[in-house]
């Protein structure tokens, strides 16, 4: 049921839902407020703005010495400032040489001398200073000389070589892309890859159907398993199927093969009729439903819990709060990429405050519910060199498209959030961080991460930027049971996706036991070793350790407790746009 407000309070929210379709769902006043607050800290501060002009004039004569220098020698001269690790622009040898040395030696000093006007002023909120730095580097990344045609030597020699057909390209590009837009069709590319053809196509049924989920149970294809089924809990925020991609690289596949029963959770696509569904409506209808329908089809109590991303934080609530009334079922909990702790959340905090929300609340309050595709503009920002700027230089620009695989076939598959359960999760974990402080209730009564005594595997990414692995290794303070955790190369997604025989792929692994002493993160990453490799079959050798022993699968559903098999996976969840 839509709340009704005042007039008064109806107009502000009208108008900040229509200001949101223009700002991807930034809130303009966060942004006015970050910028206040450091320009009045730094008007105040004669001693910042002193050394301020002190470097200014110090990078003038480096940029002069340099181009002295290249003046003075003929051939390549050595860069007086270097790319960050990260930025790589400029590597190309083309942009040593006159004038694109100057140009990008230019832009890079001044990136430089911004990066220190917006940090170390005094007075400042850390969270200001975070989004005035982060919406400087984006402001100044639009007038990167590799962006456009005249100022990237890369971009002029590819003109000249082919005649100009690249720009021929890079227009129709341009076309094709405004075409899906205002159409609201996927990217290019796309279309190669399908689900249910050659995207989660892992054999098995949907047993279970509510409101809110099908639940998938994958065809066993071992003789014996383990009597432990697992459950995996996805996020919601996304499709289900990051787990089951293609063949090669599906968790899910790996997991059957190596001899378990593997359920899955598949989220409903929620519409403006879900607007009311609640954190406590998906872990009721999402993860304790599962469980339910689990153990009715195996006759088994004990089960493996499996939790991505968000899907992980719900599981931990769902089995703090289990354990807290005595229900044991939870055999072990294995959270991938996932945080309890949100006090350290990573760039995704330069979005969370009170602003933000209220202003994200406004949005989804009109419609219902918060589409993914009205914050994408925000996530881009994120990594804008690599997800707005390489993309136009190198789609619109040398005319090549860039290819599509199948988890950036996933990753444009995406869902919406109700507006009652997305304002809870914002304001109740990331604004309040409500779960590590003992206030957040499930049932009228708080729960703890602590009260959670099956044993855990813990997996953080190296280059996560949604879920940083030091913010996903505090489940280490908030625990008491015994802790495995590991560090896997890769980001938030192709990290977990880290199937057998993927390149360079590293990780590192060791157990705490709940009597150990802590151990910070850096120093756990100094003192352990790196081992090369998938980590997926570290994961199943600490499953196997924590299960029973073999016995023959269990059915398909349990038509005899009302179970009956309802379709062939992916389902039809899946499918809704």
């Amino acid at each position: 049921m839509k709340k009704e407000y005042s007039s008064y309070e109806t107009m502000d929210k009208t108008l900040h839902a229509a200001m949101s379709k223009l700002t991807s769902g930034l809130s303009p006043s966060a942004l006015m407020a970050a910028y206040t607050d450091w320009a009045v800290h730094l008007a105040s501060s004669p001693g910042k703005q002193a050394h301020l002009l002190e470097k200014s004039a110090r990078k003038s004569a480096r940029l002069a010495s340099y181009l002295t220098n290249c003046t003075a020698k003929k051939g390549l001269n050595d860069a007086c400032i270097e790319p960050l690790p990260f930025d790589k622009r400029f590597i190309d040898l083309a942009w040593k040489k006159w004038p694109f040395n100057l140009l990008h030696q230019s832009f890079l000093l001044n990136q430089q001398w911004w990066s220190n006007a917006t940090t170390g002023v005094d007075g400042v909120t850390q969270q200001h200073e975070n989004v005035m730095e982060f919406a400087t580097r984006q402001l100044l990344d639009v007038f990167s000389p590799s962006n456009y045609l005249l100022t990237n030597p890369q971009l002029i020699d590819q003109t000249k070589k082919e005649g100009g057909q690249n720009l021929v390209r890079g227009m129709h590009n341009l076309i094709d892309d405004m075409q899906r837009t205002i159409g609201n069709k996927k990217p290019a590319g796309t279309e190669e890859y399908t689900v249910g053809k050659n995207l989660a196509v892992t054999p098995g049924k949907v047993v279970y159907r509510n409101r809110l989920i099908e639940l998938i149970q994958y065809e066993p294809v071992t003789e014996e398993v383990r009597p432990e089924p697992i459950l995996i809990v996805p996020a919601w925020i996304m499709k289900y199927y990051i787990l089951d991609l293609s063949a090669k690289n599906s968790l899910v596949k790996y997991l059957t093969e190596q001899g378990f029963t593997v359920f899955m959770v598949s989220w409903k696509n929620p519409d403006e009729d879900d607007r009311d569904l609640g954190m406590a409506d998906y872990r009721q209808l999402g993860v304790m439903d599962a469980i339910n329908t689990i153990g009715k089809i195996t006759g088994k109590s004990k089960v493996h819990s499996m939790g991505y991303c968000l899907g992980g934080t719900l599981l931990s609530i769902a089995a703090a709060a289990m354990s807290r009334d005595g229900d044991d079922r939870i055999q072990s909990v294995s959270l991938l990429a996932t945080q309890v702790d949100f006090s350290e959340a990573g760039e995704l905090m330069l979005f969370i405050n009170e602003s933000q929300v209220s202003f994200l609340e406004d949005m989804m309050w009109e419609q219902g519910y918060l589409d993914a595709k009205q914050m994408s503009g925000a996530f881009q920002l994120l990594n804008s060199n690599d997800l707005i700027w390489s993309r136009m230089v190198h789609d619109y620009l040398m005319g090549e498209r860039t290819p599509i695989n199948d988890l950036m076939a996933w990753n444009f598959d995406t869902t919406r959030m109700p507006y009652k359960m997305h304002s809870q999760y914002l304001r109740k974990l990331f604004l309040d961080n409500d779960l590590t402080e003992g206030r957040y209730l499930v049932n009228e009564k708080p729960i703890s991460i602590s009260d959670i005594r099956a044993p855990a595997f813990v997996v953080g990414t190296q280059k996560d930027h949604v879920a940083p692995w030091h913010s996903v290794y505090k489940f280490h303070l908030l625990s008491d049971t015994d802790v495995t955790f590991l560090l896997t190369s890769g980001g938030h997604n192709a990290g977990i996706v880290s199937e057998i025989g993927h390149p360079r792929r590293s990780y590192q692994i060791a157990t705490t036991k709940k009597e150990d002493k802590y151990t910070d993160p850096n120093s756990w990453e100094a003192k352990y070793a790196h081992h090369d490799g998938s980590w997926w079959p570290e994961l199943t050798k600490w499953l196997h350790s924590h299960s029973s022993q073999f016995t023959a699968p269990p059915s398909m559903g349990a038509p005899k407790k009302k179970l009956s098999v309802l379709g062939d996976a992916p389902g039809t969840y899946i499918l809704q746009d």
